[in-house]
């Protein structure tokens, strides 16, 4: 591609359900050992070959860009609490990208930019990181709790823990003269 030229448009067999409110960012051709697929960024979330459905901003804990390949770590909920809800690593998902365009740098940037708030804080037996997230399309922010490995998320004394933190990071980021 020359200094002016832009990736083509992504062909619509790739396409995947959009819905009227979203549109594309970026887009790269992937494999991941399974099969070759697409990658789509769009404003609402991340496409993944093999999934009927998009990863939100805010569903992702972790994406990493190796150069060759995204390597994306997707949350999935443990527990639900009062007001947010206890997440773990889902199975981390690799996707080698061999002509990546704009979709590293769209897929990090949307990532962090969901990201309102974030402190990792101890918790009894361990630690856990507390943050809030944006959701797009959606008013206000969801709440997490990652609980760090090994830290017990069944122990009545953590979910205290957790509660309370949770409360006072939402209470710091609530305007108070409204």
């Amino acid at each position: 591609m020359g200094l002016f030229s832009r990736k083509p448009k992504l062909p619509p067999a790739d396409r995947p359900p959009l819905t009227a409110d979203e549109r594309v960012l970026a887009w790269a051709a992937a494999g991941n050992g399974e099969g070759d697929g697409v990658v789509v960024a769009s404003n609402l979330g991340l496409w993944l070959p093999g999934r009927g459905h998009r990863l939100g901003w805010h569903d992702i804990l972790k994406a990493v860009w190796s150069g060759r390949e995204l390597t994306v770590t997707p949350a999935e909920t443990v527990a639900e609490r009062d007001g947010y809800v206890v997440v773990a690593d889902g199975p981390a998902e690799t996707y080698l990208l061999l002509d990546p365009g704009e979709l590293p740098h769209q897929v990090r940037a949307r990532v962090t930019r969901s990201v309102a708030y974030t402190g990792h804080h101890p918790v009894p037996g361990g630690a856990g990181r507390v943050a809030a997230r944006r959701s797009a399309g959606v008013d206000g922010l969801t709440w997490t709790v990652r609980l760090d490995p090994g830290t017990p998320g069944d122990d009545p004394e953590v979910l205290a823990e957790t509660d309370r933190l949770v409360a006072a990071a939402r209470a710091a980021l609530t305007p108070t003269n409204l």
